[in-house]
């Protein structure tokens, strides 16, 4: 009975694995950069390279901005069919003004989001969002873009499939079946500590595999659980949602109750108040840090948001930045807009929203704590390894037994494997090398990135499956060594192209102290190393693979 058991968990962890690692691997490994996303933005936009800035003055720099933000024509042209009648040319209310910043970003984003006149939906809003230097005000171009923020982030956790949240919903599912491998795997192997303390790397291939798996899982199981388990907390909305279903009303009724209750208005009173004749926002600013500082917490402003803007019921909301704690708080302080006036001074939480929190701020880590960063670096890796060898062991286990049969699964399987492990790597190092080759001043930049991330992995699955015939015969596939050599020179190239195209060389970055630069060139250069190493090492394992592919030409030839 037991052993039955085992064997159900066997099946479960291998074919779940299979199937759902192809998706973990890209949520691990660009939930690993995306610790660092706002460093990877500095290395890319040269315009930001600057120290962190603290909130801005509102009154002098943020209101002349979001005066004069519109939406961007693309924004303005999602909107086709959802207007009775023309897409308006120019947005005139604005619902809201916004700007966000945490304790690494040197510049900072501001949001303006306005009324769509005619529109079928009557909380349609359009948005118009911008980056912007806090010292001068000066906005940076909309093509540019955020690649850590923009790109690696949502990619972790949407896949970019934004169509009814697809993305967010495959990765969500794939979480789950994680936690059902983890169980799986935990019921599997009965010696857990002992696989702990096992790796041989000079076995063959499969044992090499195996155990690198086990140890990778085993090391990082802790890591790998709350991550699996906190992500699903977060997106529970949209797994469970609320406010767009049959309950729709009851979520609307339950909103206007806790406008009443907390004083903050929930809709626009319909009588204009000019902005011009708005309090001192940074006299309310200065209210809230004195507040902050009267409880003994730190007094950093993370949040700043206007709601209801031009409107008698305008209010200002300033938020702290919690990065002096784990869990994931606001501490939001709110004033009316016209007077200046207190309205409401957020209460300490309950305790599941306490619970909640804490296991967000967990997952997304605004705290700050540098070697935390590394550690959550470090287990992102740690569970990328342990799939890309999970994927080796499950095609070294069945090519021989494949290869006699003449089936060509384990060369499909690997082809993939190619591409999800070492094409990703291929693809991420192309988009950093785009990202200094294409000239700054072309409107359209970010998305030439974009293209530069897509073809180059699409090019490494053609590769892998190109290159994959050795499989077939029970061989290694000599794409495994080839991409990695082409990561580890795209990588070098990505840290010469930064040098010719800014000047900020690797020696320079470090004499100066500008961490976020010469971490990016420092980690890629390290990647490099390895990813050549690794190459070497293949190497030597496929030369039989390329004397067959040989012997194969010559004999079709």
């Amino acid at each position: 009975m037991l052993q039955n058991f085992r064997l159900t968990m066997a099946w479960l962890h291998t074919w779940f694995g299979l199937v759902f690692g192809f998706v973990l691997m890209v949520v691990f490994f660009f939930g690993a950069l995306s610790v660092f996303d706002r460093e990877i933005d500095r290395w890319a936009l040269p315009a930001s390279r600057f120290a962190p800035q603290p909130m801005p003055s509102f009154d002098k720099l943020l209101r002349p901005a979001f005066e004069g933000m519109q939406p961007s024509a693309t924004s303005i042209a999602q909107l086709e069919g959802r207007v009775n009648g023309p897409l308006p040319e120019r947005f005139d209310t604005a619902n809201s003004w916004s700007a966000y910043t945490t304790h690494r970003d040197p510049v900072l984003q501001v949001f303006a989001g306005f009324a769509v006149p005619q529109a079928k939906d009557p909380d349609e809003t359009v948005f118009a969002i911008h980056t912007m230097d806090p010292r001068s005000g000066a906005l940076i171009p909309e093509g540019h873009l955020h690649i850590g923020s923009q790109f690696f982030y949502p990619l972790h956790y949407s896949l970019h499939l934004q169509w009814k949240n697809l993305g967010t919903w495959i990765v969500g599912f794939s979480a789950l079946m994680m936690l059902v491998a983890l169980v799986s795997g935990v019921v599997m192997h009965r010696k857990i500590f002992r696989e702990f303390f096992t790796f041989r790397p000079r076995k063959s291939s499969q044992r090499s595999a195996l155990d690198l798996h086990n140890l990778t899982g085993v090391v990082a199981l802790p890591f790998h659980f709350f991550f699996a388990f906190t992500g699903l907390i977060i997106f529970a909305g949209i797994y469970f949602p609320v406010a767009h279903t049959q309950l729709h009303n009851l979520h609307e009724l339950s909103e206007r109750i806790e406008a009443r209750a907390t004083g903050l208005p929930h809709e626009r009173a319909g009588i204009a108040a000019p902005v011009a004749a708005m309090a001192s926002v940074d006299a309310m600013v200065a209210q809230a840090q004195a507040r902050w500082a009267a409880k003994g917490m730190a007094g950093e402003v993370g949040f700043l948001s206007v709601q209801h803007v031009g409107d008698a019921n305008a209010y200002v909301s300033v938020y702290r930045a919690g990065t002096d704690r784990v869990a994931l708080v606001g501490d939001g302080i709110h004033f009316k807009a016209d007077s200046g006036e207190l309205l409401r001074e957020d209460p300490p939480r309950t305790a599941v929203d306490s619970v909640t929190e804490f296991l967000t701020g967990l997952h997304l880590q605004h705290f700050r704590h540098w070697l935390l960063r590394w550690l959550y670096v470090l287990g992102g890796l740690l569970g990328a390894v342990c799939i890309a060898a999970g994927f080796i062991f499950f095609v070294e286990k069945r090519k021989q037994q494949h290869a006699k049969a003449g089936s060509q699964g384990s060369r499909v399987v690997d082809s993939l494997a190619v591409t999800t492990v070492t094409g990703m790597l291929v693809a991420t190092a192309a988009m950093l090398l785009a990202n200094r080759l294409v000239p700054a001043h072309l409107s359209a930049k970010g998305d030439w990135e974009q293209i530069a991330f897509c073809g180059a992995w699409l090019l490494a699955l053609a590769h892998a499956l190109w290159r994959s015939a050795p499989v077939a015969g029970g061989l290694i596939n000599p794409a495994w060594q080839e991409q990695c050599w082409g990561f580890a020179a795209l990588a070098v190239g990505a840290v010469l192209a930064n040098w010719i195209s800014t000047g900020d060389h690797l020696l320079k970055t470090l004499s100066t102290g500008y961490w976020p630069v010469a971490g990016m060139d420092m980690s890629l250069l390290a990647a490099a190393a390895v990813a050549a190493w690794a190459g070497n090492k293949l190497a030597r394992r496929t030369a039989p693979a390329r004397r067959a592919t040989a012997a194969m030409e010559v004999s079709h030839g």
